[in-house]
């Protein structure tokens, strides 16, 4: 290969491998845009210490920073930097819980919690195998045994119940993939991303259905919730809990 075809991952890995940055990206992988300070406080370092992890994202072209008067706010370059993270997380060793405020976050991510803009965990895949087994989605599975290539797309009947629930599959953003999904880290399974993820989330936030929790990331299902997505998607909400 022409080594000016090449693409510098050794740059980006060494953005993301110092665990204070890692945590800048983590937190910032529920899709929101946060200021210096408490991407400080959520990385451990002081103020003037992050400057220099943000100029380090930043040139790794991992974040992008908004203004807003004198305000700075920062969030995550592309939602594929948070498809990138979810698939890191498939293969890093789990970090040690040591209090209980650190078990009570990690199961309620476990649990439930957003991917960028999209849901994940427990949830997420709830919510992905509803969909097939409603023939709402269906997954075409192609290549060999040894590397099998897995695509879904939105089924007719699908495409009225979507509809219905307020996500027009044709109105989806056409700078996105309609039908993608991420191999959840915790599950290791499928949930649902791209357009069409983002587009449920959504809704399902306007319904009321999902309300974001304590800790960044996390998100819970409400009682309405619980009750639209069994009987609108046949989601089994019993496995969530």
């Amino acid at each position: 290969m022409d080594a000016r075809t090449e693409t510098d991952v050794a740059h980006v890995a060494a953005a993301i491998g110092d665990p204070s940055r890692a945590k800048v990206l983590l937190a910032l992988a529920g899709g929101g845009a946060l200021p210096a300070s408490a991407l400080a406080a959520e990385a451990g370092v002081s103020n003037s210490t992050i400057s220099g992890h943000l100029a380090k994202l930043l040139d790794a072209r991992l974040l992008t920073v908004e203004h807003d008067g004198r305000h700075r706010y920062y969030r995550l370059a592309t939602t594929d930097v948070a498809r990138a993270l979810e698939q890191l997380a498939l293969i890093a060793r789990p970090l040690p819980v040591r209090s209980l405020n650190a078990d009570t976050r990690a199961k309620a991510l476990l649990r439930a919690r957003l991917c960028y803009d999209h849901l994940a965990g427990r949830l997420g895949v709830a919510v992905m195998d509803a969909l097939q087994e409603n023939d709402i989605l269906t997954a075409e599975h192609t290549g060999t045994a040894g590397a099998t290539v897995v695509s879904y797309a939105v089924t007719p009947h699908g495409h009225q119940e979507l509809s219905a629930f307020g996500v027009d599959p044709d109105r989806l953003p056409r700078r996105r993939t309609g039908v993608r999904y991420c191999v959840d880290w915790a599950e290791q399974r499928h949930h649902l991303a791209g357009a069409l993820g983002a587009a449920l989330t959504a809704r399902m936030f306007a319904l009321e259905w999902l309300r974001h929790g304590r800790y960044r990331r996390v998100v819970h299902l409400t009682d309405g919730g619980r009750e639209g997505l069994a009987t609108t998607f046949g989601v089994d909400v019993d496995q969530i809990s």
